[in-house]
């Protein structure tokens, strides 16, 4: 055995994955992923089930010439042969065969329940289906790994029977056979059990596939390693049907750095975030900004007291330095700041307050007092550094001054709708009245505040309202209901979020705008009046 075959990252998002709720990939953005997980440095890819499906075929045929992989293996998965066929009559298996996948995962029962009312066949006859088709796809030359699918609750049903689904299977020729928690109901502790039985039991080289369904797919499939298996099936992000598989981006980072075990080539592990963040682009689920390691706030400090203890060494409230995978540590302002928070952030954000303590002092006083009427600055960094400066310079920074602004929306006997802004504006000592229309309100205030500063500011042509989100914040001091609104704005190299207050929902709007073309103009080095 090589040191690379010692043990395996076997990468499963392109098919478990995909059966998530809402994701739904095309053969281009299968394409797209498999050259990131490439880029990461997994051993095995799986791309589908050829034959069992249109889109896997083409993907499968595609792949044979368009993906070339530098770091990985590519998988074909498909299932033992039917009951009473021979395996060179079962059609999908011989599309197997004919994949061109170097590799092949074949599923087969290991719950002596399922084998009689799922395959409604005998425990005798899904043997030797699994034996004879691991002994086809041998003689046609590619590497087999088993799927043991219900394994451990088949091992709780029927010992005896599991075990010789695992025995069968080795002295078969598969590679591994990966222990599957195919519910996803199962507890470190009890798993590990079973897996140093089947260990002591077996000669077989084990692997482990595991679900999410208690929340532990992570620590299971953890468990598992430190049980002896050496084979570890994952997906990125996490993806998978109901609560989704094994995340393999935390199993490798906590292999890595945790547990001391390099499994990906060197350097590799630092290209986690950006190829997890890659990935989720492509499958357009939005990445979770909790998730470990990855996550945007992974590494993000909010408490004072946190915030005065990294000041003194990061260590002190992290558990592994963020560059190791990739990602930054963050400051969050909020109306839990201290002196140390907004310090920490200010130097995140490249502006130096010279250890000037009464501008922090009244930074972190304006804060609180802000965030007590609604603000929120930690999603809102470009509103926060608008504040910071302005208390810095004494003045706020000023291109502008928006005096009056007016919405209309129309609506038509045929359902459609217009809507209308009129904003006036001050700009060079110059009076301006401009009009914008927009798909709403707040589109319309947009189009019109950048229409009428484009004479003095021609690259405002660039800016582009690229996400919009309301919250209706409760009641306060018997108050009716306040509005904060967060917009966030692309120049086209980068985008920031601006954040607005009022009762009225065009009027928060109207606030975040006037920030993000004032912090836009500031990114493009223009200078205040």
């Amino acid at each position: 055995m090589s040191v690379s075959d010692a043990f395996h990252i076997y990468d499963t998002t392109l098919r478990d994955g995909a059966q998530q709720e809402g994701l739904n990939l095309s053969v281009h953005d299968k394409l797209a992923i498999a050259r990131h997980l490439d880029d990461l440095g997994v051993g095995f890819i799986e791309g589908g089930w050829p034959g069992a499906n249109p889109k896997d075929t083409e993907f499968f045929k595609l792949a044979q010439t368009e993906l070339k992989l530098k770091n990985a293996t590519f998988v074909a998965f498909g299932a033992t042969r039917r009951p009473g066929l021979q395996a060179a009559d079962d059609a999908l298996l011989r599309a197997l065969r004919d994949s061109g996948a170097p590799a092949v995962t074949l599923v087969a029962k290991s719950h002596d329940r399922h084998v009689e009312l799922a395959l409604k066949t005998t425990l005798a006859e899904n043997l030797e289906m699994i034996r004879s088709s691991i002994q086809f796809l041998r003689e046609g030359g590619q590497r087999v790994f088993l799927d043991a699918e219900h394994f451990f609750d088949g091992y709780r049903s029927n010992k005896a029977y599991a075990l010789e689904v695992v025995r069968v299977a080795a002295e078969s020729g598969a590679d591994v056979i990966a222990l599957c928690d195919t519910n996803g109901g199962m507890l470190p502790a009890e798993l590990t059990d079973v897996v140093h039985e089947v260990l002591h039991a077996s000669s077989a080289r084990l692997g482990i596939h595991c679900h999410n369904d208690t929340g532990c797919a992570i620590a299971n499939s953890l468990a598992a390693i430190e049980a002896g298996v050496t084979h570890v099936q994952g997906t990125l992000n996490g993806y998978g049907e109901r609560t989704g598989n094994a995340d393999l981006v935390s199993i490798i980072a906590n292999l890595e750095l945790k547990m001391k075990r390099p499994v990906l080539p060197v350097g590799a592990l630092q290209e986690s975030f950006r190829i997890s963040h890659a990935v989720a682009e492509v499958t357009n689920v939005a990445p979770s900004a909790r998730q470990p390691y990855v996550g945007t706030s992974a590494f993000a400090h909010k408490a004072g007291l946190h915030a005065s203890a990294i000041k003194v060494d990061p260590a002190m409230y992290q558990h592994e330095d963020p560059s190791s995978v990739g990602n930054d540590m963050r400051m969050l302002v909020s109306e839990m700041a201290g002196r140390a928070s907004i310090e920490l952030k200010s130097k995140e954000l490249g502006i130096d307050l010279g250890g000037d303590r009464e501008v922090v002092a009244r930074v972190v006083d304006r804060v609180k007092e802000m965030e007590s009427r609604g603000f929120t600055f930690e999603a809102a960094d470009a509103s926060f550094e608008l504040l910071l400066r302005e208390e810095i310079a004494g003045k706020r920074a000023d291109f502008f001054t928006i005096e009056d602004w007016q919405t209309t929306v129309d609506g038509d006997a045929s359902g459609g709708v217009t809507s209308k802004a009129t904003v006036t504006l001050t700009a060079h000592g110059e009076s301006i009245v401009t009009q914008g229309f927009g798909n709403g309100p707040v589109n319309a205030i947009d189009t019109a505040l950048r229409s009428g500063l484009k004479k003095f500011y021609p690259e405002l042509e660039r800016l582009e309202l690229t996400d919009y989100k309301v919250r209706i914040l409760e009641g306060r001091l018997g108050t009716g209901a306040v509005t904060r609104v967060l917009v966030e704005t692309s120049d086209g190299d980068g985008s920031w979020t601006t954040v607005g207050v009022h009762e009225n929902v065009i009027a928060a709007s109207a606030m975040a705008l006037e920030d993000a073309v004032t912090y836009g103009l500031l990114r493009q080095g223009r200078k205040p009046e």
